[in-house]
């Protein structure tokens, strides 16, 4: 397994994380304050790494792809 099968595994999971979370406090099933602020920290911070997953990957891509490109110079 290489680091793109990881990565992608991670954001997988995370995504999945993101969405029952999201579904937890649009639903109402959030009993107090203290609750709701505790799971929107954790979806700031889901959605601040699966940014960074991304960032990561798209700078593997681009690096991956830079001997594809021809100058015509």
């Amino acid at each position: 397994m290489n680091e793109v099968d990881v990565a992608s595994k991670l954001q997988r999971f995370m995504k999945n994380q993101l969405a029952n979370l999201t579904t937890m406090i649009t639903s109402g099933g959030v009993d107090n304050m203290e609750e709701y602020k505790y799971i929107l920290g954790q979806i700031r911070t889901y959605e601040f790494l699966l940014q960074e997953i991304s960032n990561l990957l798209n700078n593997k891509e681009l690096k991956q792809d830079a001997g594809n490109v021809i100058k015509l110079d």
